[in-house]
């Protein structure tokens, strides 16, 4: 699904400042993992959500999505196979807009410029459907804006909308950090849920221990730009929170 050959991300290149963002990096992540990605502040993490989405391009070495080179693609050449929340809650949903026209943006977000997705009883249904197995509620009030609801169920929103295309690639960029307890907890049974659901290939980065130490069937840790440690289930399995939490020092 993902496939990362000796990639190198250098920002101010030959200068006093320069910086070795991603260090030869290889990495494949298959179809369904659900990667954990943990790092103290200033180790790559993020970077490296960048150069999968195509945010930045990387400096030397290769990206393979689905066996087709995308390393020179921006993000929105991407944008049909990856889907990216962030930290904040305001920053993927329209604030002005009802939650049906945000519904409707996210559903033309990979349409052709002449297609045209109009907002219709059927399309009405399938959001309603979606948003009802949130049990926030939300479905009965569809007509209601973005910009009214909490951050908890925005960023659950987020992800929905995110699901509605074809889908492959879901990059979670610490997606409960400005939410309280159980917000985040909906949000991180959402993302599992969809992520098998959906077959996707999920990476998450956190700096919470909870979610480091639960989520996932596979845990990275990154350090100055290189992954140190790569744990499939069973040895992630034998982790102690202890030992994760010593990870980020």
């Amino acid at each position: 699904m993902i496939e990362l050959q000796n990639l190198n991300k250098i920002y101010n290149a030959g200068l006093a400042n320069q910086v070795n963002a991603i260090q030869n990096v290889n990495l494949t992540i298959q179809k369904k993992d659900f990667v954990v990605i943990v790092g103290a502040n200033g180790s790559g993490k993020s970077t490296l959500l960048n150069l999968i989405s195509g945010n930045v391009l990387p400096s030397s070495g290769k990206i393979f999505i689905d066996e087709s080179d995308v390393t020179r693609l921006p993000d929105f050449k991407r944008s049909k196979a990856i889907a990216r929340v962030f930290q904040n809650p305001f920053s993927g949903t329209a604030a002005d807009l009802s939650i049906l026209d945000n519904f409707r943006l996210a559903a033309l977000r990979t349409q052709s410029k002449t297609l045209k997705i109009g907002v219709n009883q059927n399309f009405k249904n399938k959001v309603a459907k979606q948003v009802a197995q949130l049990g926030m509620g939300l479905e009965d009030k569809l007509d209601q804006q973005m910009g009214s609801l909490s951050g908890g169920q925005r960023q659950a929103l987020t992800l929905l909308m995110a699901v509605m295309d074809d889908l492959k690639i879901l990059l979670l960029d610490e997606p409960t950090a400005a939410l309280d307890p159980r917000s985040a907890q909906v949000v991180m049974q959402l993302a599992n849920q969809l992520t098998q659901q959906f077959k996707l290939c999920t990476i998450l980065i956190t700096h919470n221990l909870k979610e480091a130490f639960t989520q996932g069937n596979r845990i990275i840790q990154m350090t100055e730009g290189k992954i140190i440690k790569d744990l499939d289930i069973n040895l992630k399995n034998k982790l102690t929170q202890n030992e994760i939490f010593n990870w980020f020092s």
